[in-house]
């Protein structure tokens, strides 16, 4: 089998589905329960663990003027406030405190790649969880949060807003989502990004990133935004497993194709082939200045989370 047959591969189809298709009843029942279990988990992982870094590590829009004092040995003489000090015949400088509000921007990949799940939880279900838990967070910063879900086109788009309400509508639309488009162009949000939010926002692109050549709208997004990259992997994304001859198929082409996963030298050249790809995508983000938060299907969201925010408190 040619080497470059297996960079087409997308997800397995070797799992059976997760769940049975669900009633209208029972899949509303379903989503509420989602939903409460996300806010119970959200509430602690927010107000007992993130609270601080995520106050943290955003900065806000600028720097406000709070109010004028007394002249001190290691101030910065480019603050002294020149009028204030003529009239009390003594040096006097501004204080200012940073403006905390923030406007967060949540770009959630809906596409059929994330169908796709190995483990207890496909990727799409991990891409839901992880952007309502950052909608949480913000909401508890008293911070505007919108949404823009895409495939190969821009499936929604929810304006920023506060408020406990809008929150909720978010994250209704994130869980209960079924998308038009079927395949990745990473390209339409972020260039969608530019023309709904013209102030910067910490932005979260939330994706398996299964598609190439978005590199030029990303460091566009970037130059303007607060950009993070979210980046969710099933563990058969990084090798495949001796289950002798499987059918794969490409779950937003629909291309199939027959793999002997038997063959050691088929393994190896699928592991390399992901962690080449792999690999590649870091490289990116890390050239255009992009955090990046690792998130496996098979591992616990919230750490790589909270890692990421402890970094960036660290660094500010």
């Amino acid at each position: 089998m040619a080497l470059n047959a297996f960079s087409k591969i997308r997800d397995f189809l070797l799992p059976p589905p997760l769940h049975e298709a669900p009633t209208t009843q029972t899949a509303s029942s379903e989503l509420l329960k989602r939903v409460r279990a996300i806010q119970i988990k959200t509430n602690h992982l927010v107000d007992d663990v993130m609270a601080g870094e995520y106050h943290t590590a955003f900065k806000g829009r600028g720097m406000e003027f709070s109010e004028v004092r007394e002249y001190q040995p290691e101030d910065d003489v480019r603050l002294i406030d020149w009028n204030v000090s003529a009239r009390m015949n003594q040096p006097y400088v501004k204080e200012f405190i940073e403006e905390r509000e923030l406007t967060v921007m949540l770009m959630v990949d809906a596409s059929a790649s994330g169908n796709f799940g190995s483990v207890q939880k496909r990727k799409n279900e991990i891409a839901a969880e992880t952007a309502s838990i950052l909608a949480f967070a913000a909401i508890k910063n008293n911070d505007k949060i919108g949404l823009i879900v895409f495939t190969d086109r821009i499936e929604r788009f929810i304006p920023p807003k506060k408020g406990k309400a809008h929150v909720w509508n978010i994250i209704r639309s994130i869980l209960d989502f079924d998308p038009e488009g079927k395949g990745t162009d990473l390209n339409l949000p972020l260039e969608y990004l530019a023309k709904v939010q013209k102030k910067k926002a910490a932005t979260f692109l939330i994706s398996d990133f299964q598609t190439q050549g978005y590199e030029k709208a990303l460091k566009m997004a970037k130059q303007k935004h607060d950009l993070t990259a979210i980046y969710i992997r099933d563990p058969r994304e990084k090798e495949m497993p001796d289950v002798g001859w499987i059918q794969l198929e490409d779950a937003e082409s629909g291309e199939i194709m027959l793999a002997d996963t038997g063959n050691a030298e088929t393994r190896r050249r699928y592991q390399e082939t992901c962690e080449q790809s792999y690999q590649t995508r870091l490289k990116t983000f890390r050239a255009m200045g992009v955090g990046v938060i690792e998130i496996d299907t098979e591992r616990p969201l919230t750490g790589p989370i909270i890692r990421y925010f402890k970094m960036r408190e660290k660094r500010r």
